[in-house]
């Protein structure tokens, strides 16, 4: 005598998405942690502002012409583009000189954002002297502080990579509570063209620091 099998769609049903369950829990646990942090956004970093010019345009045949540094960028690795808010480092103890070298700055001594470093043509963003910064921060970390820097008068972002010898020390905020936007005014004075602003951002959640560059016009 055959054993009897069940051929009822509700019973396949339930098989497939007991199996289609299984499937997600395991990308769900496996999913790294780095996934959802933040960055500056106003004025854009380097790889915010590629996402947000090409994320959706990437494969466009002009980028090398109308954006070489972005390109660039991508050729050496997608997830610089794709992953601009979870270039952090975790524990540097506020050692943040000491824990990056010079030629580093731009991607947070992270190997794979080492394009980031490379001076160039990138796109820049038009600052006053007294200008706001904007932190999206997709996980409500909270702050501890920022640290923001601008190199100094001479140095040249298009010709040469960014060391601490580089740079003004500017400010230093205090602490932030946890969401998803945190926006601060910055007040300098005495630059004018292209320079680079150097954000170090110590998250409040765990020793999580994140580092970036924002290639501004100060007009």
């Amino acid at each position: 005598m055959r054993k009897f099998v069940s051929h009822r769609p509700g019973a396949r049903s339930r098989s497939v998405l007991t199996v289609l369950v299984a499937a997600l829990a395991c990308l769900f646990i496996w999913t790294p942690t780095a996934s959802a942090h933040g960055t500056i956004i106003g004025p854009p970093t380097r790889a915010y502002q590629c996402w947000d010019d090409w994320g959706s345009d990437h494969m466009n045949p002009n980028l090398p012409t109308l954006d070489p540094m972005c390109s660039q960028a991508f050729q050496a690795n997608p997830d610089t583009m794709w992953n601009w808010m979870s270039a952090l480092r975790d524990g540097l103890n506020g050692n943040f000189q000491g824990s990056t070298p010079d030629g580093q700055l731009c991607s947070n001594a992270l190997s794979r954002n080492n394009s980031l470093n490379r001076a160039g043509a990138w796109k820049t963003t038009n600052i006053s002297n007294n200008f706001s910064m904007h932190l999206y921060d997709q996980a409500n970390h909270g702050t501890d502080f920022f640290r923001v820097y601008v190199s100094k008068n001479g140095f040249n972002p298009a010709t040469q990579t960014l060391g601490w010898g580089n740079l003004d020390f500017i400010t230093q905020t205090g602490p932030y509570p946890q969401d998803n936007n945190v926006t601060f005014n910055v007040q300098t004075s005495g630059y004018t063209g292209h320079h680079i602003v150097f954000t170090i951002w110590q998250a409040a959640h765990l020793d999580q620091t994140y580092m970036w560059c924002s290639d501004v016009i100060f007009n």
